[in-house]
């Protein structure tokens, strides 16, 4: 009896740490499924630095849309630095614990980019229907002030709206017993679903969140693009209409590739709670792993100036190294001529003494 009654006593319970997992029922094979996303965040790291070089060096980048594809791609390398180290150090060391407190930050982080990059497409919407609607106030509409506001106004959104959700989470009871997550990453659905406690509160916030971010940007896309394909429809010649479209069908893939991940992420955490924990874990690898990686993909190939600004920033780098190289082999073969023939410099430096 008395063990029941000291169990009972504890009113107030918060893990130390939580139990990540990488892919469920492949842990053997941990090592080799480390290599393809290792390679995976290699390229979406070198991609999204390469765009965001070339756009700083090139000022013929100097443009609004090629501003708004900055902030893609630097939200893209803030998402992939929010779950690298947890997923590789499951994936390569089988280190899967998380302190509590350090799974309420990267929870925080991971939904804030999410939010920014939402945000940032619905802004490069609004950009391409600008372009195409005016495109003679094209440049004064979208003034270098403009950009800046609008980009500290996404960060500021993102930040209002996921601040509060470490706080609600930090205030629930959590069972004992109930340590082990979904991920190698912390999900605000999975974490709260470890509490005791009545969880609406943040049932009703999450859900708020969703709708009131990524909800109402995919409906102002769809919206954008709308009035897009409506003025491109009134154009005269085909021709023109075909270059006014291919202007946007880098941002429409960017658009599928993030949104169609996350409606399926939210859908399964709602509404799979009876699917395979594989099937959980690939789908949330798929929305946060995969944007990052498609993006400078996808723009490098539709976009030739961000491509051939790409191509010159590797054939710099490329120069440069082997320009190096020559110069430290130089240097090595003065240093060996030196060291074999003292004497010889010697006799010759006095030589030209007398």
């Amino acid at each position: 009896m008395l063990p029941s009654q000291t169990y009972v006593n504890i009113s107030f319970f918060q893990p130390h740490a939580f139990l990540m997992i990488g892919i469920p029922g492949h842990e053997a094979v941990h090592g080799w499924i480390s290599i393809p996303f290792s390679s995976m965040y290699t390229v979406a790291l070198t991609g999204n630095c390469l765009i965001l070089l070339a756009v700083r060096k090139t000022p013929s980048l100097h443009q609004p849309m090629y501003y708004f594809l900055s902030m893609l791609a630097l939200t893209d390398v803030g998402l992939t630095l929010s779950t690298l180290p947890t997923t590789l150090a499951v994936l390569w060391f089988d280190h899967r614990l998380i302190g509590f407190n350090a799974c309420l930050v990267q929870m925080f982080f991971l939904h804030s980019f999410s939010v920014v990059e939402s945000s940032v497409l619905l802004a490069m919407s609004f950009d391409r229907f600008v372009a195409i609607s005016n495109p003679l106030r094209y440049a004064t509409v979208l003034t270098n002030n403009v950009i800046i506001r609008i980009g500290i106004a996404i960060v500021a959104r993102a930040t209002v709206s996921l601040f509060p959700g470490p706080f609600l989470l930090k205030r629930l009871n959590f069972c004992p017993g109930k340590i082990l997550l979904s991920h190698s990453f912390c999900f605000h659905a999975d974490v709260m679903k470890r509490a005791c406690a009545d969880i609406t509160v943040n049932i009703l916030y999450g859900l708020y969140v969703v709708l009131s971010t990524v909800g109402v940007d995919s409906l102002l896309i769809f919206l954008s693009y709308t009035l897009i394909l409506r003025t491109v429809m009134g154009l005269a010649s085909p021709r023109e209409r075909v270059r006014a479209l291919n202007t946007c069908i880098s941002h429409i893939l960017a658009v599928l590739i993030f949104y169609i991940p996350v409606i399926g992420v939210s859908m399964i955490h709602r509404f799979g709670r009876h699917l395979p924990h594989i099937v959980h874990a690939l789908i949330a690898y798929v929305y946060l792993v995969v944007p990052p990686v498609l993006n400078p993909i996808i723009y490098s190939v539709k976009s030739k100036p961000i491509r051939e600004a790409m191509l010159r920033l590797l054939r710099e780098k490329r120069m440069g190294l082997s320009q190096c190289h020559m110069k430290n082999r130089h240097r090595k073969w003065q240093f060996l001529t030196c060291m074999n023939n003292p004497k010889g410099q010697g006799e010759s430096g006095g030589k030209q003494t007398q």
